[in-house]
C-alpha cells in the first residue's frame, strides 16, 4: 500500500467578509475588508431605519384615516 501523505495547514482564520484564510489576529484579512463590511453594516442599518420611519408612517396615516 502505499503510504498517504497529509500535508498540514498553520492555524488560520477566515475573513469575516471574503473568506480569506489568514494567519493573525482580528477577524479581517486586511484594512480594507474591514473598512468595507463598516460600510456595508452601517447601509444596513439605515435601511432599517428608513423601513421603520415608513412602516411608523404608514400606521399613522392609516389611524388618521380611520378616525380612531
Amino acid at each position: 500500500m502505499a503510504e498517504e501523505r497529509t500535508v498540514k495547514i498553520p492555524q488560520h482564520r477566515h475573513c469575516r467578509k471574503c473568506g480569506k484564510a489568514f494567519v493573525g489576529e482580528g477577524l479581517y484579512c486586511s484594512d480594507s475588508c474591514r473598512d468595507s463590511d463598516g460600510k456595508e453594516a452601517k447601509r444596513k442599518l439605515y435601511r432599517y431605519i428608513a423601513a421603520i420611519a415608513v412602516l411608523w408612517a404608514v400606521v399613522i396615516v392609516a389611524v388618521a384615516v380611520a378616525g380612531f
